[in-house]
């Protein structure tokens, strides 16, 4: 693995380890405003309207950014087990932190606790489970490493069979994947039915409906796949030159076409759709020397937090306000300031997590002994760009 050589690359992608930052704010921006309002009034009101749909969008991101930066990083003559190592290093110190931290809120809380959901949290297989209780339980962001488990654990056989696909040929798979996120949400809504959650949408959907189009991992993997074609796409040179631009502005209309389409379709993987473009241009920028907003050493230094970031923010956010938000009638001005206060604590705990748990431990753990004590080099070919993703 990979089946077929991979042209050389002697560029690193910061412009996309920039991107995850903001990606990362996306969804705490969702979760402060639509899903836990902290400012209250009209200014929450506009805010929750136009946030409403950033947090699908970042997860998104996400979803597309981990085929490409696989694909794109992918070693010559790697096995598996390598892939799959290094993989549950970078994603389950941290859960695991974050799962203790979690269980320890819901007992200060006196939550309940499920023996379903603690453990398949623990074991991140929540995000298989159709059950409305099930895949938010414990720390209610880690369903989406449950579905990037899933990926990583099929990875090794998919880019095999992506290398096989002759280059002419990408686009029309890419095509067809586009075709079958479309289809995703209608699928559930005529085949899927269920107890209608009136607190969802128009009261029509079932959690059943809602489950199979946002959270079952084979029906996410339609984003990663489409990171990984476009990442060939762009390593074989077929890629148009379409500009990081244009390509910010399709992400951007498809956010505005996103919010406005019927719910499913709303949370559904098309997202992917806006920004896989996005992606790609920025890899084509960053391989190309050509400037990009992204790649300032503040945001780059930002989104090499943006995963510790993600997995604490959700507990902040939920536990803040809770205890400091719900039932108060707090002013505007002091509204925010919590607000600020809560995004400021997030950065502290990410930076705490990033260095004493997900980088040590990466470095540590994501090569067997045997071969950290034998000398070798890195060729100046391979990025070492998966140890951020």
């Amino acid at each position: 693995m990979p089946a077929t050589p991979r042209p050389p690359r002697t560029t690193r992608l910061p412009s996309l380890t920039g991107m995850r930052f903001i990606a990362a704010l996306l969804v705490f921006a969702f979760h402060t405003t639509w899903q836990t309002r902290f400012i209250p009034g009209g200014a929450g009101d506009t805010l929750s309207t136009v946030f409403a749909n950033a947090g699908f969008y970042g997860v998104s991101f996400f979803f597309v950014l981990s085929g490409f930066v696989l694909t794109w990083s992918a070693r010559p003559n790697d096995t598996a087990t390598r892939v799959w190592r290094r993989r549950l290093v970078k994603i389950y110190p941290n859960h695991l932190v974050t799962f203790v931290i979690a269980a320890a809120l819901m007992l200060a809380a006196s939550d309940v606790f499920t023996t379903e959901g603690t453990l398949t949290n623990l074991f991140l297989l929540q995000a298989w489970v159709p059950q409305i209780q099930v895949p938010n339980t414990m720390n209610a962001v880690s369903w989406s490493l449950s579905c990037e488990l899933f990926f990583y654990l099929s990875f090794p056989w998919l880019l095999r069979l992506l290398d096989r696909v002759p280059v002419r040929r990408l686009w029309a798979l890419a095509g067809a994947l586009a075709v079958c996120t479309v289809a995703v949400p209608w699928i559930s809504l005529h085949t899927l039915h269920g107890q209608p959650l009136p607190f969802i949408a128009d009261g029509s959907l079932s959690f059943e409906q809602i489950w199979f189009v946002y959270f079952f991992p084979p029906v996410r993997a339609l984003e990663f796949v489409l990171g990984m074609v476009a990442a060939r796409l762009v390593l074989s040179g077929s890629w148009p030159r379409i500009g990081l631009w244009p390509a910010g502005l399709i992400a951007v209309g498809g956010y505005a076409l996103n919010s406005a389409v019927p719910y499913l379709y709303g949370v559904a993987g098309t997202a992917a759709l806006w920004l896989t473009p996005l992606v790609a241009s920025a890899a084509v920028a960053d391989r190309d020397g050509t400037p990009t907003p992204f790649r300032g050493r503040l945001l780059v230094r930002l989104g090499e937090l943006s995963f510790a970031f993600y997995m604490v923010h959700g507990l902040v956010v939920t536990y803040g306000h809770r205890w400091l938000v719900e039932g108060r009638s707090l002013p505007t001005a002091a509204a925010a300031a919590l607000l600020v206060a809560a995004l400021a604590f997030c950065l502290v705990l990410a930076l705490a997590l990033f260095t004493w748990v997900e980088s040590p431990l990466v470095r540590l753990l994501s090569t067997p002994r045997a071969e950290r004590r034998a000398p070798h080099t890195t060729p100046l070919s391979v990025p070492a760009l998966e140890a951020k993703e």
